[in-house]
């Protein structure tokens, strides 16, 4: 079975090596590029760290050597990210927005907290918190939408996140009679209305159960 990646590089790669492992064979064609923006990263007062996505941590990183304050982590993939760029105390939420808030809230209470974020987040990680800690949020990275298109047939795509299924709707792809498989209810919403032949959906918001959604590897859908 032949999967589209449509996350922006470079966790299009990692997928796609994931995938081969499994016995797919990956397309890689980004319908996301990820730009990184200048920021002046001012760490007075912050007590750690929190970040949302992998490409949040290479901006901060590449802005920043500053390695010595905890990080919070929405995932597995992004806490590893943190410790390959030499955090050494990394928590992860293992999943999404609304756990990574749930962590803050127990681990981090009463901490100021500086979030490095995208230019359009995926939510409003201030808000869940409320006032179980100060999260002072900065833009360190934007994502843009790309024409890309897969060179070669697909069986099924991968969409890690909202943003990439509004791309992909936007996108005019031949997308009938195959399978789509969206990282969350969010993700796979603007999906529902495009002909797929099955919108399948993650169980937890995390690229382990995101793969599992895919099943066996197999000639097609």
């Amino acid at each position: 079975m032949k999967v589209w990646i449509t996350r922006a590089r470079p966790g299009a790669d990692s997928t796609a090596a994931r995938l081969t492992a499994l016995g797919f064979i990956p397309v890689v064609a980004p319908l996301l590029v990820v730009r990184p923006l200048p920021a002046e990263i001012d760490l007075a007062e912050v007590d750690a760290l929190t970040f949302t996505s992998m490409n949040a941590v290479a901006a901060f990183a590449a802005s920043s050597p500053s390695r010595d304050r905890p990080v919070f982590a929405v995932g597995d993939a992004t806490a590893r990210a943190a410790r390959e760029a030499g955090f050494a105390s990394v928590h992860s939420a293992d999943g999404d927005l609304t756990a990574l808030a749930t962590l803050i809230r127990v681990d981090g209470k009463g901490l100021t907290l500086l979030h490095p974020a995208a230019a359009q987040p995926a939510g409003d990680l201030a808000a869940l918190v409320g006032d179980a800690a100060h999260i002072r949020t900065i833009t360190v990275y934007e994502t843009v939408e790309t024409d890309a298109r897969p060179s070669e047939a697909w069986h099924a795509v991968l969409i890690h996140s909202p943003r990439a299924a509004r791309a992909l709707a936007s996108a005019a792809a031949d997308v009938v009679g195959r399978l789509a498989c969206a990282i969350s209810e969010a993700a796979a919403a603007p999906l529902t209305p495009l002909g797929f032949a099955q919108v399948r959906v993650a169980t937890v918001p995390t690229e382990d159960a995101l793969l599992a959604a895919l099943g066996k590897p197999g000639p097609g859908v």
